[in-house]
């Protein structure tokens, strides 16, 4: 009979352990809608013209020269020195799943649009990168590590990277690299800062 009572109260804890687990399962699963509910509003905002009017605006009574030297620079021609091509800026998307890889090359094109200051090449280990062909950006492919290690063990992935790197570089006489986070692409006023 004692056996039977503890196998009782056991099982009584049991339960109440599963369903306080139930309930932070609850109350975490409605934190993060409400944690993503927040971070869209937080990115419409940023993307809102009346934001970066005030923005704008506060740059200007924290650094006017600042203001005005950005503004100059946006007015320069958008051709080379002596008439050459524009530089270019290789965005290192390693990492990103297919939406963020699609989120950050319409971003991307959006910034160029605003600003065409650079020509943007996106290097993305992502093997359906093709679907993005129709952003007008120049993309180039590296295998991710595993697919590399499974077919080439031969050399390390850190070693093709940076080569690779290296090269796109000299070929299209980049400017700037900009490495982005896989868990956080920048948005629009982050490139545009």
């Amino acid at each position: 009979m004692p056996d039977d009572d503890g196998t009782q109260s056991l099982l009584v804890r049991l339960r109440t352990v599963e369903q306080e687990r139930d309930a932070w399962r609850d109350r975490c699963a409605g934190l993060a809608g409400e944690r993503d509910r927040h971070r869209d509003t937080v990115r419409r905002l940023r993307r809102s013209r009346s934001y970066r009017l005030g923005r704008g605006l506060v740059l200007l009574a924290r650094d006017p020269l600042r203001l005005v030297n950005r503004i100059r620079r946006r007015r320069l021609p958008r051709r080379g020195p002596v008439g050459g091509p524009l530089p270019a800026r290789l965005y290192v998307a390693i990492g990103l799943d297919l939406p963020r890889l699609t989120e950050l090359a319409r971003t991307i094109r959006r910034r160029v649009l605003i600003d065409p200051d650079h020509r943007a090449v996106v290097l993305t280990d992502h093997p359906e990168f093709s679907l993005l062909r129709g952003d007008g950006l120049i993309l180039e492919y590296l295998p991710d590590r595993e697919t590399w290690q499974r077919h080439r063990p031969d050399r390390r992935w850190d070693e093709v990277l940076a080569d690779r790197l290296s090269r796109l570089y000299a070929e299209h006489g980049a400017a700037h690299v900009l490495f982005v986070d896989p868990d956080s692409p920048p948005t629009l006023p982050d490139l545009l800062a």
